[in-house]
């Protein structure tokens, strides 16, 4: 197996609706039909206990303070899509600004966190861990925050599963996704 897959094929895969994901023998190429996505304008408000957690906690939040910590946490999953190579490439994408990660501290440590890729003003959310209850999920609500704030127009979600419903994941068409897609990285935004 390769180390790292090419950053520009990353890049150019996910301008054209495609995301990796390693199995046993390999990186396989996904477009689910239908495909999920989070609309921004539509996210249920943060849940009155998440913010209460938050406060109980003390979490503050980071962006891109460790990257490839946040990537290799999301990684220690039974089943996991996050191989050494994706690591890799991934990691290289956040060098170069194209792939971010969210850190979510408690007394000093890193305790949660998610990753995606950027590219305009589209996010495609990759994953996220926790080691302290509600950590991802706080690290998710600032994800939202950042997002609003810097007018992006597309949080893609992948796949569709029931925790990502709850926080708010549709299905839609994949036409419909590419058309959104296609505005999305037309436009220039910060990541910050």
């Amino acid at each position: 197996m390769k180390e790292k897959l090419n950053v520009d094929e990353l890049i150019s895969a996910y301008t054209q609706g495609f995301f990796p994901m390693a199995e046993r023998d390999g990186i396989y190429w996904h477009s689910p039909e239908p495909r999920a996505i989070i609309p921004l304008e539509n996210v249920p408000k943060k849940p009155k206990s998440l913010a209460k957690s938050e406060r109980k906690h003390e979490f503050t939040h980071t962006i891109d303070y460790n990257f490839e910590y946040v990537i290799r946490e999301c990684s220690k999953r039974r089943d996991t899509w996050i191989s050494s190579e994706i690591i890799n490439s991934f990691t290289e994408l956040n060098i170069i600004g194209f792939a971010h990660s969210i850190e979510t501290w408690k007394d000093g440590k890193i305790v949660g966190g998610l990753y995606g890729v950027c590219i305009g003003a589209a996010f495609f959310g990759e994953s996220m861990f926790n080691l302290v209850d509600d950590a991802a999920k706080s690290a998710y609500f600032y994800l939202i925050e950042l997002l609003r704030r810097n007018n992006f127009l597309l949080l893609d979600s992948q796949y569709i599963n029931p925790f990502t419903e709850k926080l708010g994941a549709i299905e839609i068409p994949k036409q419909d996704y590419i058309n959104k897609l296609n505005f999305a990285i037309s436009q220039v935004r910060e990541f910050k």
